[in-house]
């Protein structure tokens, strides 16, 4: 091989050498026995997912996108899907993998798939056939790799999906309401890759499949794995000269290179440099000798041991992790773990059009695999016909984990790939009739949206392009879009072209020819938007739009339904007991609701999912959007399980089951005012006589009970940032 053929670290995905087994050629479905293997003419695997998920083979399910990547590279791949974790024979049905084993919880994190905001069990599962629950241990990721390693011990195991990108790091667990150690530590893993591990799957197991050692592949983007100490050319920086969080350890001047420096020459720069402002925070004045390279950079987050106790060193860690999630600006993190350093390279790079493009375009089944007899799988049932169009969010709701996971800059599919992808389920997947029913992605209206400047993109370090305010610097140009959907409603044989992911409803009035078009062709009667809040306190902890922006889109999609003469409604969700959020702000909500006329069916607490920053604020009550210290200003937060009924109740006015709780809420708030029969008022003084159970009143063409119970829980992955379509 020439020097200029030998991959780098942007090597695009199609540009591989590819390995020598891509003789075999593409499988119909990637093998999950012995007997696929032979009927393929293999003898061994080179490379097997273990999954969470039962195996459908379509771009929504990360398994089939990481496999049938991997098979374009020439590997050959092999899919355990939903185990007996029991024992390790299961683990052992297809063998001793040649390369590595790459293990993933599946397409949500298995707690949260597992227990309500309630922490209590489900006893369904949108991803396993016949839609049973029970079929994943909690905490998958952890089980299956140590389930993989008792199998095959020198077997290299590679963790990714939702479940290790979100647990990458010391994280606040929700479930045992203690800091855990990063998974990677917890599964005893050998690398993790966090996002969407196309970049970084490829470049992986091309280094493995040259004979490089996993333990000698610390270069690559997105991953995170541990090392003994920063390598020879790095400068460390402590993390309290980005946010500097009240008396620490005294750190020395992270501009000197500390390796030829003796010990007492460290301690006469520490005596030199360091005081305390009023704050007693750490402070530091010095001329920098050098500009550092950012590329050659990490910075050193306070420890595992420091931030489960110190919940302003919590926060303050997950403060400086989100200021290093724009891939053309972050630096690589470390954090010590038990006296081990984990280490966590810069975010992967965006896939580009062409990228997407191919990664859309492999050669998907598009069908569950046929070992499952024809079993219906809900999450299959609700994403079969739909048509994800990007990745990412730059929207920044700090309850939602998707930039975390998916990145903030948009990567767009052309338009062309979609179309041919619509036209394949037309012609492909059994039951269509016509219908698409999503043409989306982690946010409906983000499609071909971007800064301005390329420049300022690359050094922006904003968590939000939409909040306070949309930035100057962000093209709000929906027309990319408009042409799409124009586009897919000419295509032989659709009829109909619906939009259900989340719309970024302050977004879209940008651009009114953009809500005309949706509104005139692209709402099946009712339009799911989210508000989340009313009030300003728990709508600033959230990152999210005033309740004004609402009230202009409302305008819009009303006078343009009206110029069409169609009968369509706005379904707004909000969360319960947000950070941020007190008794009185749910009153208000309550209100807000009942002069409107919107009687909630489904109602969603806010669940603390791994990784976000309203989770560090549930937990931490600090603010990590703001510079922290000992002395931050608390965040209000919702931790009592009374409490938090309360704050379904109030989303629930009109159920006469929270009625009596209502009632005494009032009475303790002094707003007996709002208790009795009038228009203006909350809940009437008396229950009715013969009370039945609350049941929310049937809309036309419902669904079965268990699409709902899928559906519901698409609303819950909206909340938590762990899509159903996030690949890798």
């Amino acid at each position: 091989m020439s020097a200029s053929s030998i991959p780098t670290a942007d090597t695009a995905l199609f540009d591989y050498p590819k390995y020598w087994a891509e003789c075999y050629g593409t499988a119909k479905f990637l093998p999950v026995s012995r007997a696929e293997m032979a009927a393929l003419g293999w003898d061994s695997c080179d490379i097997i997912i273990v999954t969470g998920d039962a195996y459908v083979d379509q771009p929504s399910f990360g398994m089939a996108v990481i496999g049938r990547l991997l098979e374009a590279q020439g590997f050959r791949v092999g899919i355990i899907a939903q185990p007996d974790w029991h024992s390790k024979e299961a683990f052992e049905v297809l063998g001793k993998p040649n390369l590595f084993f790459g293990v993933t919880a599946g397409n949500m994190d298995s707690m949260i798939n597992r227990y309500t905001a309630d922490r209590k069990p489900r006893s369904d599962d949108a991803y396993t056939p016949g839609g049973e629950g029970g079929a994943r241990p909690d905490r998958c990721s952890l089980v299956y790799s140590q389930r993989c390693r008792e199998a095959y011990p020198d077997v290299p195991i590679v963790l990714g999906g939702i479940e290790a990108s979100l647990r990458r790091i010391a994280h606040y667990d929700y479930w045992q309401d203690s800091v855990r150690h990063s998974i990677l530590l917890d599964a005893g893993a050998d690398i993790l890759l966090y996002g969407n591990a196309e970049r970084a799957i490829a470049e992986l197991a091309y280094r493995l499949s040259l004979g490089e050692s996993v333990e000698s592949i610390t270069d690559v983007r997105g991953t995170a794995f541990l090392r003994r100490d920063t390598p020879a050319g790095f400068s460390e920086i402590d993390s309290s000269r980005i946010d500097r969080p009240g008396s620490i350890d005294k750190i020395i001047n992270p501009y000197i290179n500390t390796q030829t420096m003796s010990d007492c020459e460290k301690q006469r720069r520490n005596a030199q440099q360091f005081g305390l402002d009023e704050n007693g925070a750490v402070i530091v004045e010095f001329t920098p000798v050098q500009k550092l390279d950012r590329a050659k950079t990490v910075i050193r987050l306070p420890s595992f041991e420091k931030v489960r106790n110190d919940r302003a060193l919590y926060a303050h860690a997950s403060r400086v992790l989100h200021l290093e999630t724009n891939p053309g600006n972050a630096r690589a993190l470390v954090q010590q773990h038990a006296g081990k350093d984990l280490w966590l390279n810069p975010p992967p790079l965006p896939l580009t059009t062409m990228e997407m493009d191919y990664v859309f375009g492999l050669p998907y089944a598009r069908m569950p695999h046929p070992v499952y007899g024809g079993a219906r799988i809900p999450a299959w049932e609700m994403i079969r016909f739909s048509v994800n169009i990007m990745r990412g969010c730059f929207g920044g709701c700090t309850f939602c984990s998707i930039t975390e996971h998916e990145g903030r800059i948009i990567q767009n599919r052309s338009q062309a790939s979609i179309l041919r992808e619509i036209e394949e389920i037309r012609d492909k997947v059994p039951g269509f009739t016509g219908v698409i029913s999503d043409l989306g992605g982690p946010t409906a209206n983000m499609y071909r949206i971007a800064c301005k400047s390329r420049e300022i993109e690359a050094a922006c370090r904003k968590p939000s392009c939409v909040y306070p305010g949309i930035c100057a610097n962000l093209n709000t140009d929906h027309s990319a879009l408009t042409q799409l959907y124009r586009a897919a409603r000419k295509l032989r044989g659709v009829k109909k072209v619906l939009i259900a992911s989340g719309l970024r409803y302050d977004l879209a009035i940008e651009d009114p020819e953009y809500v005309r078009e949706l509104v005139t062709h692209h709402v099946g009667g009712y339009l799911k938007i989210a508000p989340e809040h009313t009030e300003n306190g728990p709508l600033a902890m959230m990152m999210k739009p005033g309740i004004g922006s609402y009230d202009r889109f409302k305008q819009l999609f009303e006078r343009f339904s009206k110029e069409v003469g169609k009968e369509q409604y706005l379904i707004p969700y909000f969360i319960a007991a947000h950070p941020g959020t007190r008794d009185e702000d749910m009153l208000n909500l309550a209100l807000w609701l009942k002069k409107n006329g919107f009687r909630a069916d489904q109602v969603q607490a806010f669940y603390p999912s791994p990784m976000a920053t309203a989770t560090a604020m549930f937990h931490t009550r600090k603010n990590p959007l703001k510079k922290i210290t000992y002395k931050s200003d608390p965040v209000e937060t919702v931790k009592d399980p009374q409490q938090r009924k309360v704050h379904k109740a109030f989303l629930r006015y009109h159920d006469p089951n929270n009625w009596p709780l209502l009632r005494n809420v009032l009475v303790k708030m002094g707003r007996e005012d709002l208790i009795g029969d009038a228009s203006h008022q909350l809940v009437p003084r008396q229950q009715p006589q013969e009370q039945k159970a609350y049941r929310s009143p049937r809309r036309k063409n419902s669904a079965t009970a268990q699409q709902r119970r899928a559906k519901s829980k698409r609303i819950l992955t909206r909340h938590t940032g762990l899509p159903p379509r996030s690949a890798g």
